[in-house]
């Protein structure tokens, strides 16, 4: 008996002794990202199926697949360029974490109120100073370090984690109706976070005030405090050198004043004329599952959001990270401001439009952040859409955009009269739909955007009632944007341009709208799809009184030629949106 259980105690010290190798010697040898897909597989051999992650204790799955969110066992290295491969994964495995879900700080606490950066005083700053050098300071398996706050906006800027049920397809959230909501999450668990540090109850985020004349300047506090300083940025671009929302890769020539009328006029039609359908500004409609990638931005995150993020960034880059591209943008403090200022818009917005997505689809759908105790947290999209119940507010400021409703360049009965000439002049200039009922369509391999390109578009209800007008937004569409090249990409769309040599821009009623790409890798399964444009041009038709014109010539001007030149469209249309 005696040797019996000898034997069997040293049965199990050998079993255990086995497991100890297999468990720890992956620990020692391999690489963090080998590491990772080991306790991905780990996991998925003794917890099962992938999809069905350990976090939830009542999972319906079938109400789950109706929604989108990341498969947490996901993670992989993504590319952040063409050229480069990075590891944005964080150490631990969340799906080996308890998640809570999001609950409503109490009304009852005071109300945080986020304030103009460039108006806060020294108090404000040195203790805004204080939390992010101290969340520098954590190591990196802490998810409150700065490192991992940032490499957490690499993870769902970039396909790190796949979508959940949805056999490996990545999922980003960019350029989609997960734009806003994201983002406010993100600011909101990281606003949290530095609260902790400094134990002040009423700190928030400040905003950098960039739609308004004394706000388009880098904020002084991101300059000259080492936490907030950065040096991956453009030192040209440093104060008092103006912030240039139609920012093309290069300087505008502009002076001050010029360049504030500018982004002036471009806020106006970002947000009001270009804006005035919900699917405009806040992008298309992103679903779950294999076939439910879209990538059509709203007006906002193409512009300023794109064009400020390039024109921050370094220069002496390739894609002038860090703010330039998507894996690296939130390592630079500036980056939560602008964002702030990106969520203000938002409540602008709300407050011009009023109108919210209502589709369950949106509102369900969830995504983790860590909170200020270290704990993995879900949070749905409709815990995010009333900041009221989160806690916080912004100081009411000026909108000095909204009276910038802009004029044409050219008399609107001479600019038709001269393209109707030029029309039957030279029918070669132009590429015309076949029929009134077509798209204008360029074929299986597109067209190319390394000239620019006039084309004649149909409008299907150039005959509507006052009615129709009134309920329906009509919505000049740029499909198949097929972006071949991982640079910066931008390229302008007018109406009825009379002369596409001279420099306009947004301060003229014929631009209708702008394209911008941030440097994104071509060679995976997010950046090498196609792309769609559309910009709400109901107000841009009524003021160049074309309204009653059966069809309209639009122009599509390359603005980064370089780039332009590996880029094709496959067709332009008119369509309306409720």
């Amino acid at each position: 008996m005696e040797a019996a259980a000898t034997a069997k105690e040293c049965g199990f010290a050998l079993t255990l002794m086995v497991i100890t190798v297999i468990v720890v010697a992956p620990l020692i040898i391999l690489s963090s990202n080998e590491l990772w897909e080991f306790g991905h597989t780990f996991l998925q051999t003794f917890r099962g199926d992938e999809d069905h992650m350990p976090l939830d204790d009542h999972l319906d799955v079938d109400a789950d697949k109706l929604v989108t969110s990341p498969n947490l066992t996901s993670c992989h290295q993504s590319y952040g360029r063409d050229d480069l491969l990075v590891d944005c994964c964080p150490p631990e495995i969340a799906a080996t974490q308890k998640f809570i879900d999001f609950t409503f700080p109490d009304p009852s606490t005071p109300q945080r109120v986020r304030r103009p950066a460039h108006l806060l005083d020294d108090d404000y700053i040195a203790k805004y100073n204080k939390a992010v050098s101290i969340m520098k300071s954590l190591p990196y398996s802490d998810p409150r370090s700065f490192r991992r706050q940032a490499d957490m906006h690499c993870i769902y800027c970039t396909g790190a984690y796949n979508k959940k049920y949805s056999n490996n397809v990545s999922l980003n959230i960019h350029g989609s109706w997960f734009f806003f909501p994201w983002h406010r999450m993100y600011l909101y668990f990281h606003e949290r976070i530095l609260r902790s540090f400094i134990d002040d109850d009423v700190f928030a985020l400040p905003f950098w005030n960039w739609d308004s004349p004394d706000g388009m300047t880098i904020p002084e506090m991101f300059l000259n405090h080492e936490a907030l300083s950065h040096i991956q940025r453009d030192a040209s671009h440093f104060p008092p050198r103006v912030v240039d929302f139609d920012f093309k890769g290069e300087e505008s020539g502009l002076g001050p004043e010029e360049q504030v009328e500018k982004n002036l006029a471009m806020m106006y039609h970002q947000m009001v004329s270009g804006a005035k359908n919900t699917g405009l500004f806040m992008g298309c409609a992103y679903y779950p599952g294999e076939g439910g990638f879209c990538d059509g931005p709203g007006t906002l995150e193409l512009v300023p959001h794109n064009t400020l993020h390039a024109w921050v960034g370094s220069s002496f880059n390739p894609q002038r990270e860090d703010m330039g591209a998507f894996y690296s943008a939130a390592r630079d403090p500036i980056f939560y401001a602008h964002h702030s200022n990106i969520d203000r818009m938002w409540e602008v917005w709300m407050e011009l439009h009023g109108k919210a997505i209502d589709d369950p689809a949106r509102l369900g759908s969830y995504f983790y952040f860590y909170d200020e105790n270290l704990q993995l947290v879900r949070v749905k999209v409709s815990d995010v859409v009333n900041i009221t119940n989160l806690g916080y507010a912004y100081e009411k400021v000026d909108l000095p955009w909204l009276n910038k409703r802009p004029k044409p360049c050219v008399a609107p009965r001479l600019a038709r009269h001269v393209l109707k000439m030029r029309d039957d002049n030279n029918v070669s200039r132009l590429l015309l739909p076949s029929s009134p009922s077509s798209h204008a369509e360029f074929g299986a391999s597109g067209r190319s955007l390394e000239t620019s390109m006039t084309v004649m578009v149909y409008r299907p209800r150039y005959k509507s009632t006052k009615k129709e007008k009134e309920e329906e937004e009509e919505v000049l569409v740029v499909y198949g944007i097929d972006v071949r090249s991982n640079l910066y990409v931008k390229f302008d769309v007018f109406v009825n341009l009379v002369d596409d040599t001279i420099n306009i821009g947004p301060g003229f009623r014929e631009f209708a709208g702008t394209f911008v790409r941030l440097p994104q890798a071509t060679n995976n399964d997010v950046g090498d799809r196609k792309r769609i444009l559309k910009l709400g041009i109901s107000e841009l038709v009524q003021d160049l009184e074309a309204e009653g014109d059966e069809s309209i010539w639009v122009t599509l001007l390359p603005r980064t030629r370089s780039s332009c030149i590996n880029t094709t469209i496959d067709g332009i249309c008119i369509e309306y949106m409720g």
